[in-house]
């Protein structure tokens, strides 16, 4: 099992890196998955408004995209690019802790990967319930 944390066009130091490992691999267990390699890199916004233009086509930001890398069921290999400058935003819109609002993203690009969706109003609903149980477990068991 290997999850990694990165920076591109940034500096960024995540803290907690063990204690965020270890949550990740339980939120995975949760959903009856196995962690092969999940990399979550670290950017701005920039850097992932040209992502989302040139392999997804979408001419807007976003916080997170994430790319499943996966070949076997229930193992999850992927790169989660995460917008550190969409976050703070988001954090500070919502009236979030930055750090609850990061833990939110890294939830969520892991449950897609575990085949979770946000596309429409029932999807949606599941995954801010799967994200809010994902922040309270880390904030009472980690």
């Amino acid at each position: 099992m290997a999850i990694n944390f990165f920076q591109e066009d940034i500096q960024y130091d995540l803290k907690n890196k063990i204690k965020i490992k270890r949550w990740l691999k339980n939120l995975a267990e949760s959903e009856a998955h196995h962690i092969k390699e999940l990399n979550y890199i670290f950017c701005t916004d920039e850097y992932l408004y040209s992502i989302n233009v040139e392999y997804l086509q979408h001419n807007t930001y976003t916080d997170i995209i994430t790319f499943d890398n996966s070949e076997d069921k229930n193992v999850l290999e992927g790169d989660v690019f995460i917008s550190i400058d969409r976050v703070r935003e988001n954090a500070n819109t919502h009236k979030q802790i930055f750090q609850e609002e990061l833990l939110r993203v890294l939830s969520h690009g892991l449950f897609h990967l575990c085949g979770i969706g946000d596309k429409s109003d029932n999807d949606i609903v599941i995954m801010r319930s799967k994200e809010d149980a994902a922040i309270h477990l880390y904030n009472t068991s980690f």
